[in-house]
């Protein structure tokens, strides 16, 4: 069984390492396609669109008001007044008696949703009025709705200017994500899904016109007084092509009416011969020709000073329809193809390096048997890309660090057991004997282990976004997979090894016949806990204090605006461009150059205004840099709205806090409260630490960040559990001992241990940190300074704590690990333990 599962993961992870030419010709019923690549890794565009609420239901209630308009009339029912309010209207009518037939009337223009509800409510004012208000379920299908038909419209569009392979879905209630690879203009993907490209043809008036005017602008800021009524929508639009004008060569765009369309613009155009007739797209005037003869071909032509571009991009608006309201683009980002390239080159470098790293250091520590333990560890890694293969999941550069991470996380399973198995050696057992004591005793710890990094895990991807659950994704697949590779399938090549071999017992020893830790150290860890918690407590004082000043380097996810990655020909002189750039007005300006990679990196303000405004700011910004440097290029453009930048904070912080929430309960249940407390506390002096890391270095506090407090919250509970499992263990069996020798003896008895998994796991990391350059490095090196904090708190900090509230817990009578909850193990009874303070021993 278990060698049919690896063999169907090598077919799903061999087309990620075969070239296109050998995959043209693999048999087609083999999986034949690889891991898709993120956008941070191949380039291209990614815009989030939210559809205007507010403006859904000011046409929602406008449209209302003019079907109530005509509906009155129709039926001969006077009124005199009609005022439309922010979600419904009142109908104020001439006479009191027709109030019960308006409501019936007007009751026709709900409709239902669901199988009981409807989206408006009619209901009498006052005697002489009625009032039409949208429901709640209403306003929801209204939106539903309209998210459903702007993607596909946006479907249209996108398929209108060939971008292969896109990402168009819908994301919550009222947002749309695009992502479109190799689409690096984030101005073209703007102007392509931001405009809502609602065509419409109005007459010319003035202010005696019936129905009112309103002065719309052209693209030169002339403007023209049209009327408000329309006399014919773009919805009869059968076809939009672009052309050229063959008398003045101009772009244009020829328009063809369906057979209802082409009727009615005959029949207006025969009745306003002479009369100036205005093409107004998304309320700006494309152009107001006067009507010389009757049209009755049922086409037409818009000229308007258009550039080849431009006249393309408006002929495949009108083609893929309009969008039923408008969309806010509310964040946005784009890769160069160039960038991304490199950052694949990284990604791989630092993979090689963290396998390299952690094989040498296994195969080191535990000989022949560190093979075996590298073998589990390679088919780690094939089954992680089999199964993000199998579940259709993008590789982002964060997933990369996922599975790099996972190296280190995948081996400490095997590093406990091998620990095990040399205890239960050293006992006297026979291997097959030894290996099978080594593994059941090992499997809770591994367990409790993993479920504390999956609890992480989950919440990351459950609050994260975008590449952030690119790594979430890695990392729980690595977790899960590695309780398969191990500790099931190392288990069973152990025990074929020694039944093979006829080996007697089992010798789990170092390469070079020398262990860091010698067997039997008995340190008294506890006689310095005073001084590891002053310590302790003076790093946290000026972590607080680093967090006031100089502060946390907030990027960009959390407090919005523009940020630009430049390949500059002089970074380094930030001078050349500080005084141009600080010239715009566009507030707030920060240069810094981005290490020994070539590239400057420009922060700006959010801007006063609309999304318009981000677009200008960003164009201003390219054209300073430019004028500076004409050889620049712009590798990497994000902008991200004031509202995505606050949800994003506010969700990091939850997840976090629910993250800690969680790890405490799970330990409360696996062992008992005074551990939970410890862990907690503990688990906020390394998060209080960390930050205190990012303030210190200065590196980004981004999206990126929260995903290393929350990989270091599992990582931290993970490594104090395998110390609180020893010291369960041993407050069972040791009854005649003490606490704190029972703590100290636990902690020595897993202090090999300890060190190695922080080992592996910081050689995994290390790799990321030096060669995952900027993208990732606010992720690798918290990271690798955080699993040094978590390993000395777990000794210095946890088993003190654990310590005093054992001790105030004994004084009042209580037990830890009564008797009758546990069986005994290794046929010791398990008892009460006494204090263990400083007289104890």
């Amino acid at each position: 069984m278990y060698l049919a599962i690896i063999f169907v993961g090598l077919l799903f992870a061999l087309p990620n390492v075969l070239p296109a030419s050998v995959l043209e010709r693999w048999p087609g019923f083999l999986p034949n396609q690889p891991v898709a690549l993120g956008l941070d890794l191949r380039g291209g565009s990614h815009l989030v669109l939210e559809v205007d609420g507010g403006e859904l239901k000011k046409e929602r209630v406008n449209t209302l008001a003019d079907d109530a308009r005509r509906l009155l009339r129709e039926e001969d029912i006077p009124w005199s007044n009609v005022d439309v309010g922010e979600r419904g209207l009142v109908v104020a009518l001439r006479s009191p008696a027709q109030q019960d037939r308006a409501i019936e009337l007007l009751s026709g223009l709900a409709s239902p949703v669901g199988s009981v509800r409807r989206d408006l409510a009619v209901t009498p004012l006052r005697a002489d009025a009625v009032e039409l208000q949208l429901t709640d379920e209403g306003l929801q299908q209204s939106m539903g709705r309209a998210v459903e038909q702007s993607l596909e419209v946006i479907r249209q569009r996108v398929d209108q200017v060939g971008v292969s392979e896109p990402t168009i879905q819908r994301v919550g209630a009222d947002r749309i994500l695009v992502q479109l690879p190799g689409l690096q203009d984030p101005a073209q993907l703007r102007a392509l899904l931001g405009s809502t490209a609602k065509m419409s043809f109005h007459l010319l008036g003035d202010a005696s016109s019936p129905g009112g005017v309103r002065n719309l602008q052209d693209k030169d800021g002339q403007f023209y007084a049209v009327r408000n009524r329309v006399e014919l929508s773009g919805d009869r639009l059968s076809d939009a092509s672009a052309g050229f004008d063959p008398q003045t060569s101009e772009p244009v765009v020829n328009f063809r009416f369906d057979r209802v369309g082409a009727r009615e613009f005959a029949a207006i155009t025969e009745a306003n011969v002479g009369r100036p007739f205005a093409i107004v797209l998304d309320d700006k005037v494309l152009s107001a020709p006067v009507i010389r003869e009757p049209i009755t071909g049922g086409s037409g032509q818009i000229s308007g000073s258009f550039t080849v571009q431009e006249a393309g991009m408006l002929s495949a608006l009108l083609r893929a329809g309009a969008l039923p309201a408008k969309l806010t683009v509310i964040e946005e980002r784009s890769v160069g193809a160039d960038l991304g390239g490199d950052v694949i080159q990284k990604g791989i470098y630092a993979g090689i390096g963290a396998f390299v790293l952690v094989f040498l250091f296994m195969f080191v520590l535990y000989g022949g048997w560190g093979l075996v333990a590298n073998v589990a560890l390679a088919l780690n890694i094939v089954l992680t890309l089999a199964g993000m293969t199998m579940l259709g999941a993008t590789l982002t550069l964060p997933g990369i660090a996922g599975i790099v991470l996972g190296i280190g996380l995948a081996v400490d399973a095997n590093v406990l057991i091998n620990e095990r198995i040399r205890e239960e050696t050293l006992k006297g057992k026979a291997s097959i004997a030894a290996i099978d004591a080594g593994f059941k005793r090992a499997y809770a710890t591994v367990m409790d282990s993993n479920v504390t990094a999956l609890i992480a895990t989950v919440l990351l991807f459950w609050f994260g976004s975008g590449p952030v659950r690119g790594f979430a994704i890695t990392m729980a697949l690595g977790i899960v997979i590695s309780m398969f590779t191990a500790v099931s399938v190392v288990k069973v090549m152990m025990l074929s090894i020694a039944r093979r071999r006829r080996l007697k017992t089992m010798e789990i020893r170092p390469l070079l016949g020398f262990r860091p830790v010698p067997d039997g150290t008995r340190f008294d860890f506890m006689k310095t806990r005073f001084l590891g918690m002053g310590v302790a407590a003076l790093l946290v004082v000026g972590s607080v204090l680093l967090m006031f000043k100089p502060g946390l380097n907030f990027g960009i996810d959390f407090r919005g605006g523009i940020q630009m990655e430049v390949a500059a020909s002089a970074p380094e002189d930030l001078s050349r461009y500080r005084e141009p750039l600080g010239g715009l007005g566009l507030g707030e300006v920060t240069l810094q150059t981005m290490g020994d990679e070539g590239r400057l990196l420009v922060r700006v303000e959010r801007q006063p205004g609309g999304e318009v405004q981000q677009t200008l700011a960003v164009e201003r910004i390219k054209a300073a840099v430019l004028q500076v440097d004409p050889a620049a290029s712009f590798e990497r453009t994000e902008v991200v709205g004031p509202k995505v930048s606050g949800e994003l904070a506010q969700a990091g912080v939850i997840a976090v806090i629910l993250a800690s929430l969680a790890m405490l309960i799970y330990i409360w249940v696996r062992f008992e409260w005074p551990f939970a407390v410890g862990a907690i506390l503990t688990l906020v002096l390394d998060v209080i630490l960390t930050l205190g890391v990012f303030a210190l270095t200065g590196l980004d506090f981004s999206l990126t960040a929260i995903a290393a407090i929350l990989t270091l919250v599992g990582y931290s509970v993970n490594d104090k559990v395998v110390v609180y499992d020893r010291m369960r263990e041993n407050l069972r069996s040791q009854r005649k001992r003490s606490l704190r020798e029972v703590i100290d003896m636990s902690i020595n008895q897993t202090l090999t241990r300890s060190l190695y998994t922080s080992v592996t796991a910081f050689l995994a990391v290390l790799p990321l940190a030096i060669w995952g350059g900027s993208a990732v490095a606010s992720f690798a090196i918290p990271m690798a300074v955080g699993i040094v904090i978590a390993a000395c708190s777990s000794i210095f900090i946890a088993a003190p704590i654990l310590l005093f509230l054992g001790d105030w817990r004994a004084r009042r009578g209580a037990v830890m690990f009564a008797p009758d909850a546990v069986e005994p193990a290794d046929g010791l009874a398990s008892a009460s333990v006494r204090p263990g303070g400083a007289d104890a021993s």
